[in-house]
């Protein structure tokens, strides 16, 4: 698993106190105002958080250091990462990109069915798009059918619903 998790962009600056407009890649932009840092584009350079507060559902920080809006805009279109050392995740709960590559795998029969590619969030529940070579499938990640995610052997077990895997 990988240390840093992407959890935002930032889009824009915001006033003249250097502050940075994110827009957030989580379930909730509140998640990001709970951290004192975050680490910004490719070379994860550390930035203290002073003042982080959510706006029309985008993120407004302010980092140490950064206090006008021409330092700030340096910063416009780097990816920030959280450390998932920081981060405690409610059982039963996953970042969408430790789900992404995990092979799909019946609980009855172990047959494979492929690999998670993408995580779409719909609202009333997420859908994993599964693949196997030309073939994608939707699965509903609902109890009914996610019987076991193990993130240490990147192994989905699923118990589809059915007619989920007939052919066409």
């Amino acid at each position: 698993m990988k240390e840093f998790i992407e959890t935002g962009k930032i889009v824009n600056i915001h006033g003249l106190r250097g502050e940075v407009k994110i827009m957030p890649w989580s379930d909730d932009p509140d998640f990001i105002c709970g951290f004192d840092i975050l680490y910004c584009g490719k070379d994860k350079k550390i930035f203290e958080i002073e003042n982080a507060r959510v706006h029309k559902n985008m993120v407004l920080i302010k980092f140490k250091g950064i206090d006008t809006p021409e330092s700030a805009n340096f910063l416009r279109n780097n990816i920030v990462y959280i450390d998932r050392n920081d981060v405690e995740l409610e059982e039963g709960t996953y970042f969408i990109q430790d789900l992404i590559g995990l092979k799909v795998t019946d609980a009855d029969t172990n047959e494979e069915y492929g690999t998670v590619r993408d995580v779409f969030q719909t609202g009333a529940n997420d859908v994993y798009e599964v693949k196997n070579g030309e073939r994608t499938v939707l699965i509903p990640a609902i109890p009914d059918v996610i019987v076991n995610t193990d993130l240490e052997n990147s192994v989905l077990t699923i118990r589809p619903l059915e007619g989920l895997f007939d052919e066409d």
